[in-house]
This record gives C-alpha cells, structure tokens and sequence, in this order.
C-alpha cells in the first residue's frame, strides 16, 4: 500500500507560494484595478468583451510557436490542441505572477513540457526562439508604425529622439540573441561555456558560504543541458523549414498582443493610437524579457506620452490593460496551473 504524501509536499508549498504571489500581484495593482472599474463607464464594454476571445487565441497562437516545432520532432509524445491552450494558458499566468523577467516561466515551461519526452535544453531552446521571433517582429511592427507616423507628420520634433532609442533598444536584443547563436551553434564553445559557467557559479557559492558548499552545479549536467540546446540550434538551422510554422504562428502572436492593447483603445473610443501602440509595445517587450513584471506597461505608456499622446490617455489604455488582461489571466490560467502542479491533468 503506498503512503500517502505529506500535506507539505514540495507542490503543496509551490502553491501556497503561488497563491501568496497572486496575492502580492493583485495588492500591487489594486489602486489600478479600482481606477480601471472607474473608467469602465467611459468604455464600450461590447468591444471590451472581445478580449475574451482574443486573448484566449493568443494563448493558443503562443502555444503553438513550441508545438508547431515539436510535432515534426522524433521521441516527442503527441499532444491535443486542448493540451497547446492549456499549456500556454499556464505559461502566461506563471509570466505574469512570478516576478522574475521570464525565468520562472522557463522553469514552468521546462516542467510541463517534460512529459512530452522534451528536455530542459530542448524547452530553453524553444523559449528563447519565442523572445527572438517575436523579437524581430517587433522591431519590424515599430519600423513600420514610426515610418507611417513620420510620413504623417504625427511625431512632435522634441520627441523624435525616441526613434532612435527605439531601435537601438532592439538592435541591442538582435545582438544578445545573435551571442547566444554564436555561442550555441559551436559544440567547442558551448563546452567552454559551460564549464566557465559551473566554475563561475561554484566559486561564488563557496565564497558566499564561506567554504561549508564547496559547489551547486555539476559540470556534467550543465553541459548535457547546453548540449540539448546546441543540438536543437543545429536541427533548427539544417532543416530550416521547421521554423516556418513556428514564425507564422509568431506572426501572429504579436499581432494579437498588439490587438489587446488597441481593443482596449477602440473602446474608450481611440482607434488612432494604433501606431503609437506598436512602437510602444515594441519597447515594452525588451523590458518584458529582461526585467519583473511591472515596467513593461511603464515603459510602453512612457514612449506612446514622449511620441505625443497625452498623458491621461496613454496611462488609461496602459493600465486598464493591464488589470483587464491580469485579471482574466488569473482566472484563466490559476486552476489548470493548479491541476499542473498537483499533478491532476487526467483527473
């Protein structure tokens, strides 16, 4: 007869944790919450509602940037479209509750993915192709939407230095992810790169402990890890065609992201800031992948203000965005990620 788990199990504390940083999000963002229920008088709420089914095609757009990939892949289990929903759905709330610039949605990802017979170096490579596939897309959506707003002559002179920082901030991420491809590509300096990366980290948790842990990561296992995804860089690039479904279902996440914040503008009755949007979204994304929750909308709404929106109106359709899509999230992805972790999918 087997024994029955103890009530703190390890998942039972990642709840409670989750649970308590559910609680601290929706602290955070309560005096934005109250401002949002403010200003919904001054919405169409008919419009609003469409962000019901859009966000919940987006998860399943975001889903399927991984899936799309992995169903042409050997040793990969097969999977529903219910299990692309669930999984992303998940993902985004992991995104938007733990405060770690993307890491905790890694580790999230890594985990749920693992049962499919995909590896933690296969599940890192996928991520990182996500950040850079919506990456380029964005830079491409900004290009786009500054050039348009020049040609209009909507951009005040004062403000025009913001298109240069625009662009610089996401050459800067086409270089970290052209490092990252410089270094994983090459099997000698992924093994370089590993072992730099265990003596580093070694060494300053022997400093840190004075001595008493001599070591937290083993060299072998943080180059199978690097391996995985040196590997999966080399499939990707030999067989080129695998990426093309991918790109397409990111194509169109990026658009639906966009989509959520200009729902939100057409129903307080301002569809031209469609432009402003982009390019704000853009810049918000490179505060996404790098930093906690939080500053994205900050950084949007302060480059939609400096391109010439007023103030009111840029914070309005940025925060009430926000509280509408982390309060669906919630609500959206809290009990399936509950069944994740307990482990209970089948149930």
């Amino acid at each position: 007869m087997a024994k029955k788990k103890g009530w703190f199990s390890f998942r039972t504390i990642l709840l409670i944790l989750t649970a308590m940083l559910v609680g601290y999000v929706v602290y955070q963002n309560w005096a934005d919450i109250l401002d949002t229920f403010d200003h919904l008088q001054d919405t169409n709420v008919f419009i609003l509602l469409l962000l019901i089914p859009e966000q919940l095609f987006m998860y399943f757009a975001c889903g399927q940037i991984f899936f799309s990939y992995l169903k042409h892949r050997k040793n990969v289990a097969k999977f529903s479209d219910s299990d692309v929903l669930s999984i992303s759905t998940e993902l985004n709330f992991v995104n938007h509750v733990v405060p770690a610039g993307g890491i905790g949605g890694l580790a999230f990802l890594t985990y749920r993915l693992s049962p499919f017979g995909v590896s933690a170096g296969q599940a890192s490579f996928l991520y990182i192709f996500r950040y850079a596939i919506t990456t380029v897309i964005n830079y491409m959506q900004a290009l786009i939407a500054i050039l348009v707003l020049l040609a209009l002559g909507l951009i005040p002179l004062e403000a025009q230095w913001i298109i240069p920082v625009s662009l610089l901030m996401n050459a800067g991420v086409f270089v970290f992810l052209s490092v990252v491809i410089y270094i994983a590509i090459s099997q000698k300096r992924i093994e370089f790169f590993s072992k730099t990366i265990s003596r580093v980290l070694n060494t300053i948790v022997k400093v840190i402990t004075f001595g008493y842990k001599k070591w937290i990561l083993r060299y072998d296992k943080v180059s199978n890890y690097f391996t995985d995804i040196h590997e999966s860089v080399i499939i990707a690039r030999d067989n080129k065609k695998l990426l093309k479904k991918p790109a397409l279902w990111g194509l169109i996440y990026s658009f639906c992201e966009i989509g959520t914040y200009w729902i939100v503008a057409i129903s307080l009755g301002r569809p031209e800031l469609l432009p402003y949007i982009m390019v704000g979204e853009a810049i918000g994304s490179v505060f996404d992948g790098i930093v906690p929750y939080g500053l994205y909308e900050l950084g949007m709404a302060g480059v939609m203000i400096a391109l010439g929106v007023d103030f009111p109106t840029a914070t309005i359709v940025t925060v009430m965005t926000r509280v509408v899509t982390l309060v669906f999230t919630i609500l959206s992805g809290s009990v399936p990620y509950y069944k994740a972790i307990r482990g209970k999918r089948d149930e």
